[in-house]
């Protein structure tokens, strides 16, 4: 028996037939919309008026084997803003009357304008199916249309058609007829906006009141904030003015910091989800008309330049926070060392003075002294988020990450966790397959967070000339992005295996940041670091104060001081017999040894308080571990400080390093490093990268723990990074001392 394409189809449809359908058809003018109407509905339609207005209304009903199908045309319309009386038209029939279906149909030869009503549509949560309309025109321009693709990115399906013959007609009512469930999509609109969009969500959610239906509170609120007039109605009737006016707050706010209004701003947001889909899903011959944006993209995301370029704007970014940072670090080192010397004087050789000398200003004063840096490397960060170039840095590593059979997506948190890992592995929950999830989780904290910067910039300026020590640097940082790839692909094609979901990358259009901006998104990061600095590393800087400084006594103390009284007061002899003056400089050489005598006696004397506190106990009972990787206990000490905030490696250092000495020397940990027999080059280098593959800090672990709600993942990333950084720093210091470093 003879069957044809319609008949087979006809068996694959559902069998529940009793219910009409009611089918919408949405899309810009001259996209093929009535054509398409015309070729479903037949001779079977009518045409009047919405109700009220005078606006044109075409209905139409057909069976289609056996099922009533009502088909209802809406007015072309470009988007769902209330800017024209058929866009709000077209909005209120998708959210009051809910057809069973929207299709929504999309000229292929001009994709881009036409996505926008289609991102509208999936933001507002319609039952979306696309008819890609003109695929013959399209191919006729030499444009390429991976529709699968396309489909899997959005979460609906695409239909390829020619509504004029009537091409694709029967895979568009099979679909129709067997719709997935509706998604609603989610625009990533950047971080002054997203936060104006969850205020306003939280206003709502703590007020008495229900949004508008369709697409929820941040659906509402992203209508409030394009100053859509029909939704601010609607809202102030159902919450009050309260939320109007903060939304003007909101607004004015951010118009303020980006000198542009929200609602431009939000398009902006919009066109640049779209040009990171097209980039996906289309491929084109080369065209004439080209704009800023297109020009500059030639460059900076093209196929050969594009990688090289982002390296060196990274490595220029890492080089600048370096050179820019060292004069004023050199002056906060200076005044901090100033002010322990003001608060030595006052408090004298008391316990009391140790723990506001040593503990406070030697231990976060040392970390503050490296607020410089930090402040270059956030304004170099929000400079390039700001200007659109980072959002192509994730689009080029997303390139590099394909190859490698990972998600593209996962590098959006990666980017994050250059300012801290926190809220980059909080940032994983935009990705929607759990594997792909826990595997950026796994691998966020090796990239180079906010919090170790101060540890490199320490080590880095300490035993490599400056001219190196941005590269050095900038090593480190690039060491941690090839560690988090290598280790992503192992645990997702050997642990976690499975295929990758599909990415969309948001490519904004370029613009010129304002300084406002920049300085605001700046500050604000670096205020996190001044805020944990009077805080939490306070309160752990004088912890490790204690455990440095008790006991108070130690076995042989007694016959170490006598030693050192007789050294002063040999001193004191020898400048009796020379007739020195109080406070002259000396240059006499036997008063000079007898000086060196005293002061070495002095060190003595602090390296065994210190071996014998309760810090310096905990660092012996592990430094056989960390011998063979080119440590001490002391900088065990700090290591395991380092486990509460990575700075703290730092102001612990200071401590370390400050115990039994003036306060002006607490002040010069580079030199105290450099003296120290234990480090050289090696391993300052070796250091750095223990920080950086190392466990992350205990904040990082809580939020591990609660982003995956597993101890089995969390107990692996603590043993992982354990694992690595020990294997890795071993390698690298063995290596080095066999050729000699």
């Amino acid at each position: 028996m003879k069957t044809n394409q319609a008949d087979n189809a006809a068996k694959s449809l559902p069998r529940d037939r009793k219910r009409p359908l009611t089918m919408a058809i949405a899309g810009n003018p001259n996209a093929g919309k009535t054509t398409l109407f015309n070729t479903l509905s037949g001779a079977h339609q009518h045409v009047g008026n919405w109700p009220g207005v005078t606006v044109e209304k075409k209905q139409g009903s057909f069976n289609y084997h056996g099922r009533a199908v009502h088909i209802v045309d809406l007015p072309g319309t470009y988007s769902l803003t209330a800017y024209s009386l058929e866009e709000v038209i077209a909005r209120d029939y998708i959210l009051t009357e809910t057809p069973d279906v929207v299709v929504n149909i999309v000229d292929a030869s001009n994709l881009e304008r036409n996505l926008y009503l289609t991102v509208q549509l999936l933001e507002l949560g319609a039952p979306v199916i696309i008819a890609l309309n003109m695929v013959d025109v399209a191919e006729g321009r030499g444009i390429r249309i991976d529709h699968e693709q396309l489909g899997k990115l959005l979460g609906v399906p695409v239909i390829p058609m020619v509504a004029r013959t009537g091409k694709g007609k029967d895979e568009l009512m099979r679909a129709a007829l067997d719709p997935p469930p509706p998604v609603q999509l989610r625009v990533n609109y950047g971080r002054d906006l997203e936060n104006a969009i969850q205020k306003l969500c939280d206003a709502m959610a703590a007020a008495p009141g229900t949004p508008p239906p369709g697409g929820g509170a941040r659906h509402a609120a992203v209508k409030l904030l394009e100053n859509d007039s029909v939704y601010e109605k609607k809202l102030r009737d159902s919450f009050g003015p309260d939320i109007v006016e903060r939304k003007n707050r909101l607004a004015a706010r951010i118009e303020q910091t980006l000198a542009d209004d929200t609602e431009t701003l939000l398009v902006d947001r919009r066109y640049g989800y779209i040009s990171g889909l097209i980039r996906e899903v289309v491929s084109r011959p080369a065209v004439d008309k080209r704009t800023m944006t297109d020009n500059i993209d030639a460059v900076l995301t093209h196929r050969a330049l594009g990688l090289p370029f982002f390296i060196f704007a990274m490595w220029a970014t890492f080089q600048a926070t370096f050179t820019l940072g060292a004069k004023p670090m050199e002056w906060l080192d200076m005044f901090f060392g100033w002010l322990g010397g003001v608060f030595a004087a006052l408090l004298g050789d008391t316990l009391i003075g140790s723990m506001v000398v040593d503990g406070v200003i030697g231990g976060v004063g040392g970390v503050l002294s490296f607020l410089p840096s930090i402040l270059i490397l956030f304004f170099a960060i929000a400079m390039l988020e700001d200007t659109g170039y980072m959002a192509r840095a994730a689009f080029i590593m997303d390139k590099v990450m394909h190859k490698l059979r990972l998600h593209g997506k996962s590098f959006i948190p990666l980017l994050v966790g250059f300012g801290c890992t926190v809220p980059a592995i909080m940032a994983t929950r935009t990705l929607e397959n759990r594997k792909d999830r826990i595997v950026t989780i796994l691998v966020a904290p090796l990239m180079s967070c906010g919090a170790r910067l101060p540890v490199y910039v320490l080590l880095a300026g300490a035993f490599f000339s400056p001219a190196a020590a941005g590269n050095v640097i900038f090593s480190i940082y690039l060491i941690g992005i090839l560690f988090a790839i290598l280790l992503a692909r192992i645990f997702r094609t050997k642990l976690l295996k499975g295929d990758t979901t599909p990415f969309v990358m948001e490519l904004p259009p370029y613009r010129m940041p304002t300084l406002k901006s920049v300085l605001l998104h700046m500050w604000e990061r670096a205020w996190m670091y001044v805020k944990k600095a009077g805080t939490t590393l306070l309160s752990i800087a004088l912890l490790m104060w204690a455990l440095i400084t008790f006991p108070l006594t130690f076995p042989g103390q007694d016959a170490m001081e006598r030693e050192l009284s007789r050294r002063a007061a040999a001193v004191e002899q020898r400048a009796s017999e020379i007739g020195a003056a109080p406070g002259a400089a000396i240059k006499d050489a036997r008063y000079n040894e007898l000086v060196e005598a005293v002061e070495e006696q002095e060190r003595e004397i602090s390296s065994a308080q210190l071996r014998h506190s309760l810090a310096g106990r905990v660092g012996r009972f592990i430094e056989p571990v960390l011998n063979p990787i080119g440590f001490d206990w002391k900088t065990g000490i700090a290591l395991i400080s380092g486990f509460a905030a990575k700075e703290v490696i730092v102001s612990t250092m200071g401590i370390i390093y400050s115990v039994g000495s003036s306060a002006e020397a607490s002040s010069e940990l580079t030199g105290a490093l450099r003296a120290d027999p234990i480090f050289t080059p090696l391993t300052a280098y070796v250091l750095m990268l223990f920080t950086l593959l190392t466990i992350p800090c205990m904040a990082t672990v809580a939020v591990i723990h609660r982003e995956t709600g597993s101890w089995k993942w969390t107990a692996f990333s603590l043993g992982y990074h354990t694992v690595l950084a020990w294997v890795v720093c071993f390698v690298v210091y063995q290596g080095g001392r066999l050729i000699g470093l």
